[in-house]
């Protein structure tokens, strides 16, 4: 699985790269904890893979990377995916090491 640091999708961001950042946790957790991706719940990715840019990477994340690798399986086995990269340590990794702004309980 092709992950990327959150160092790297602060540089993609801040460069204005072109890509897709998709968050798969709850709504209240997105309430709580927010880094501008577009809100998926995990339950509900795979009915809303229209959703889901394939043209462009996607970075995928959760809390703390296991929900959203668990989702770049699914989506990679199910629907054929190959542009999908994993937040390493999700939004934890983001508090701790890019903006400590952020709580995540």
């Amino acid at each position: 699985m092709k992950e990327v640091t959150v160092q790297e999708l602060k540089t993609m961001m801040d460069n204005g790269s072109d890509f897709q950042l998709i968050d798969v946790r709850e709504t209240f957790e997105a309430e709580a904890a927010n880094i501008g991706g577009e809100l998926i719940p995990m339950g509900e990715v795979l009915s809303n893979v229209d959703k889901i840019a394939k043209d462009k990477p996607v970075v995928v994340h959760c809390r703390s990377g296991a929900r959203s690798a668990t989702i770049i399986n699914a989506l990679q086995s199910q629907h054929g995916f190959e542009n999908l990269h994993n937040l390493k340590g999700g939004i934890m990794a983001w508090s701790r090491e890019i903006d400590p702004s952020i709580t995540v309980s």
